[in-house]
């Protein structure tokens, strides 16, 4: 199977590119000085899959703090589709995102569990900034995709993580803080912010699972589990043995106060194998893969 994979130098790209190590892969990455919107003016070759991952994210400072360089994602996402359009691949595979959810669901005074039917392309409300914007619009051309023949499959991750994460999110931050004992341990904000934990093989297997069966989304990619960043950081501390005074940052940006999936959906075909409290485990001892 011949496949592309857009972003695959970036961290959930790494973890595809091991996925489908047997099979004929072809990246393209801004990493490696090549701009994926050239690839897709001038290209016209055929692929039996493409797993669309490029983009423009950075982590909470770069979503609020240079909110036009994240909308560079509208521009990256419509010369695929428009490529996609052209060269008809056997199927494509866009990650959305959690951020593309109305944030009036998810605030503390109204928290709600995420589910897929929660979010309305014909009847918009606000997502989270340009990031949640971008890929709102993914989504509504990736719809165009499929009425147009192609097989399109839509996943809306919510906080993936894993051992060799970029220290712009959180998880990795925390990873790095408890390996050199910091002592006060930095939160940013309250810490009473609640993400939904999942790790990078799981999101992978789900969506390796749906291709196989053939499950065109939106799929939600989560555990389903509520996690503080107080509850998470403790968890840190603890697997790593020590037991640090915490320092909340309240000036840093925080996002939303509660984003949580539903992954009734997911559950249906696919269920996590690794928990939290693994996950945290695997990167304390810089376990990528098991």
């Amino acid at each position: 199977m011949r496949i592309l994979i857009t972003g695959h130098r970036g961290f959930v790209g790494g973890y595809f590119m091991r996925k489908y190590s047997e099979h004929d892969i072809v990246g393209i990455d801004l990493k490696e000085g090549n701009d994926c919107r050239d690839f897709f003016k001038t290209d016209n070759s055929y692929f039996d899959m493409v797993i669309h991952l490029a983009a423009i994210v950075g982590g909470r400072m770069t979503i609020e703090g240079n909110p036009l360089s994240v909308a560079t994602d509208l521009s990256i996402d419509a010369e695929m589709f428009n490529w996609a359009m052209r060269t008809r691949p056997g199927r494509v595979v866009y990650f959305s995102s959690s951020a593309a959810y109305p944030t009036k669901f998810q605030t503390g005074s109204n928290p709600f569990k995420l589910s897929e039917q929660m979010l309305d392309l014909y009847a918009v409300s606000n997502p989270d900034l340009t990031y949640g914007w971008a890929k709102l619009t993914g989504e509504y051309l990736a719809r165009f995709a499929q009425e147009a023949g192609i097989r399109t499959h839509i996943f809306r991750p919510f906080s993936g993580y894993g051992t060799d994460q970029d220290l712009d999110y959180p998880f990795p931050s925390y990873i790095a803080r408890a390996s050199r004992r910091d002592d006060p341990f930095d939160i940013w904000g309250d810490g009473h912010q609640v993400r939904d934990f999942i790790h990078m093989q799981d999101v992978v297997g789900a969506v390796d699972k749906a291709i196989e069966l053939d499950i065109p989304g939106p799929v939600n990619l989560g555990s389903g589990e509520a996690t503080s960043f107080r509850k998470l950081a403790a968890q840190v501390c603890e697997i790593e043995g020590y037991y640090p005074n915490y320092n909340y940052i309240e000036t840093a940006p925080v996002g939303v106060t509660y984003r949580v999936a539903n992954p009734t959906k997911m559950f249906s075909f696919y269920k996590p194998k690794i928990s939290l409290e693994d996950g945290i485990s695997m990167a304390l001892n810089g376990v990528i893969n098991v």
